[in-house]
């Protein structure tokens, strides 16, 4: 549960940023309507060894080409379900004041900074949105013991699954009459590789691993956290008697649904 100045934090959050979008959306509403798909790029590893950047990873501000870390992370991706569906199929104006991208730029303008937010009451870092989700890491080495790591992850996917997104689905419903947004968490642990990728003097941090991968493949629940199974095998021995594992895998990755007992 979030705390109650925690839970003001949140809801200002939300206050603020769907204020934010508004404005944007006022400004600059006409062409952003006419967006219909957003497409991908690949990046390439430049061949600089010199190169560092800025970075959002735990424990390093500065990440460098030349000097890359491996460090134990905890990866927790929260993911907005069935926003495509949002983006492409009209809603009815008798039901929603938005409809399509505009709907879907709200919702993600709102639940986004609301998830980063409560994810840093827990001690974790978002790295990096990606379209309607967001991927966070928990450093291991920055708590008591892994342990410590896994509770603090494990609390912060659970007050996004249920303050956070309370808060955030209040506020969409009262400005716009939007339905509840639902979300999946996945979350799992593994080294990682932090290093840069990209172009040369475009380059971007990141942490590389199987947690990543793994984390993103088992959020596709719905206001569910699902586990991997090497998190599974870790969970501290105290924490499950309140807590029930049930095996859960979603698209080839092996994974457990957490939920209360």
């Amino acid at each position: 549960m979030l705390e109650r100045i925690e839970k003001a934090e949140v809801s200002k959050i939300v206050t603020e940023s769907l204020d934010r979008a508004e404005r944007v959306w006022g400004e600059h509403g006409e062409l952003l309507d006419s967006v219909t798909a957003m497409e991908s790029f690949k990046s390439y590893a430049a061949d600089s060894k010199y190169e560092s950047a800025q970075s959002t990873i735990p424990g390093h501000d500065f990440v460098s080409l030349n000097n890359p870390k491996v460090e134990n992370f905890i990866a927790l991706m929260v993911d907005i379900r069935g926003s495509s569906k949002h983006l492409t199929q009209a809603i009815s104006m008798k039901k929603a004041k938005v409809s399509q991208f505009k709907r879907v730029y709200y919702e993600t303008s709102a639940l986004l900074p609301a998830v980063a937010k409560t994810i840093g009451f827990k001690s974790g870092k978002v790295t990096e949105y990606l379209g309607d989700g967001a991927l966070a890491l928990f450093r291991i080495s920055d708590f008591e013991d892994y342990r410590k790591a896994v509770y603090a992850a494990h609390n912060a996917a659970k007050n996004c699954i249920t303050d956070t997104l309370d808060i955030v689905n209040s506020e969409l419903e009262r400005r716009y009459s939007l339905p509840p947004l639902v979300i999946g968490v996945g979350m799992a642990m593994s080294p990682a590789l932090v290093t840069l990728v990209g172009l040369k003097g475009e380059m971007q941090a990141r942490a590389l691993g199987e947690c990543v991968y793994r984390a993103a493949k088992l959020s596709g629940g719905y206001n569910e956290i699902i586990v991997d199974k090497k998190l599974r095998g870790r969970w501290p021995k105290g924490k499950v008697g309140s807590i029930r594992f049930s095996p859960k895998s979603m698209k080839d990755i092996e994974g457990f649904l957490i939920s209360p007992k």
